[in-house]
């Protein structure tokens, strides 16, 4: 199997193996043609693998491997080391967003429930100087939110001429940069333009929480836990709109797995501590999580929207039918023999190809895919749940699998801090401010590529 052409230049040729999802890749980069390693994949020496987008140097700039490999614990501790100082004019207000899938990991991984977890990730976190640390949940909330409104509209408005769907997510950055790297035409235009949930905790913490808090944007130095390493190259494109010129939203990006190696050779006195919020003087109850398996469950919200709204259907359980394997699942709804809705769960690199494939030959039946670059789901990020040689801890993973079940779902549109947050930091659901704060473009490789497909 080869990656023939990407967008500036021949990948390199991968190596199959019975195992093709979890199959490490190794790509040289220019430096490391020149007897030199690349600063991307010096990156917590992690390895490049199939199921984490392309991750190659047509993916990845130099100037982009630079600033990835400045994400690690290293850039985060000369921030704590610096607010230990007394020149104050350099202090930051250390602020660390938790991703709802990072949370299952610690819990297995330290055998704890998912509540103790995450008070002793906070604990810990703030035993080492941060001041704040969040649950990105609420940005998720926004993202699913303004997703299910989008794919309304576009049911709605879809026609031969000009079709609008299907919808595809835009919530996997591994995703979205393949898409915008290397596919572009006539793939990005089916993209949701609804922001990441880690864009717009960016937004979040750097715009509503630093006003909340009388800080300049500059004066926050915004960390993301996050279950893949793809979390670092999205840092990289990130801005906050309604913040100062060129702020980005999320300056660090660190996976689950580099904290708890952290945790582990910490020997600093650690107090449990309850998550803060962005309101600042509330503690959250309960953590909660969105109706997925493995991810943030936009096609069961969004699926159940589009019943509702467009059909006024009530659907209860989502029920899943697995086809050509367990991470290719679609869902339909019908009534009187007719289809009305047919969505698709699409996760890892084979699955995404069959998608595009068919999607280019114009013989695609569905209205909506969820597509996330791992397979298995955000729970299965190649940043947590891995073995010494690289691969999933099929163990601990299944023990993660369980926890996060647990985790009590919430509709998005259940929560009271997000209608809260609509009215006071967007000026409604409806504003020019939801549009530039809640959504995106994307940018093309330009003129398509003749020949930019994977052939297995």
């Amino acid at each position: 199997m080869k990656c023939e052409h990407c967008t500036r230049k021949e990948c390199s040729k991968k190596t199959k193996t019975d195992d093709q999802e979890n199959a490490s890749v190794d790509v040289p980069s220019p430096a490391q043609e020149n007897g030199e390693k690349g600063e991307f994949h010096k990156l917590a020496d992690a390895k490049i693998f199939l199921s984490d987008c392309l991750a190659c140097d047509s993916c990845v700039s130099a100037e982009e491997g630079i600033q990835v490999s400045q994400q690690n614990a290293k850039d985060f501790f000369q921030v704590l080391n610096l607010n230990k100082k007394c020149d104050t004019s350099k202090h930051k207000v250390l602020a660390v967003s938790v991703c709802p899938q990072s949370l299952p990991y610690f819990a297995a991984k330290f055998s704890l429930s998912v509540t103790d977890a995450s008070r002793r990730l906070c604990g810990f976190l703030k035993s080492l100087g941060v001041h704040y640390v969040f649950d990105t949940t609420i940005a998720a909330d926004f993202s699913i939110l303004e997703s299910q409104k989008e794919f309304v509209r576009r049911f709605r408005q879809h026609n031969e001429e000009e079709p609008a769907l299907p919808m595809l997510t835009s919530a996997c950055p591994g995703w979205v940069r393949y898409a915008e790297r290397v596919l572009g035409h006539p793939v990005t235009p089916h993209l949701c333009t609804a922001k990441s949930p880690q864009q717009i905790m960016g937004s979040l913490v750097k715009d509503y929480f630093a006003r909340r808090q009388n800080l300049s944007p500059d004066k926050i130095f915004h960390v993301i836990v996050a279950p893949c390493y793809d979390k670092k190259l999205e840092a990289l494109q990130e801005d906050v709109p309604m913040a100062s010129r060129g702020s980005r939203g999320t300056d660090c990006v660190l996976t689950s797995g580099e904290i708890a190696q952290m945790m582990e050779q910490s020997d600093v006195s650690v107090r449990d501590a309850a998550l803060d919020t962005l309101f600042g003087d509330v503690k959250e109850e309960e953590l909660r999580r969105h109706d997925g398996a493995g991810s943030d469950g936009y096609l069961a919200h969004i699926f159940r929207h589009a019943a509702k709204e467009l059909f006024n259907e009530d659907v209860g359980e989502v029920t899943y039918r697995a086809l050509r394997n367990k991470d290719f699942q679609e869902v339909t709804l019908e009534k009187s023999g007719e289809v009305l809705l047919r969505f698709a769960a699409a996760y890892g690199f084979r699955n995404i190809q069959n998608v595009v494939l068919k999607l280019k030959k114009g013989k695609f039946p569905y209205h909506f895919v969820e597509v996330l670059a791992c397979a298995g789901g955000c729970l299965n990020g190649r940043g947590q749940a891995q073995t010494a040689d690289g691969r999933t801890d099929k163990a601990l993973l299944q023990k993660m699998k369980g926890i996060y079940a647990d985790i009590p779902v919430q509709l998005p549109e259940a929560s009271t801090h997000v209608q809260e947050l609509y009215q006071e930091w967007l000026d409604g659901t409806d504003s020019p401010r939801v549009q530039e704060a809640l959504h995106t473009a994307y940018q093309g490789p330009g003129q398509p590529a003749d020949s930019r497909d994977i052939k297995w």
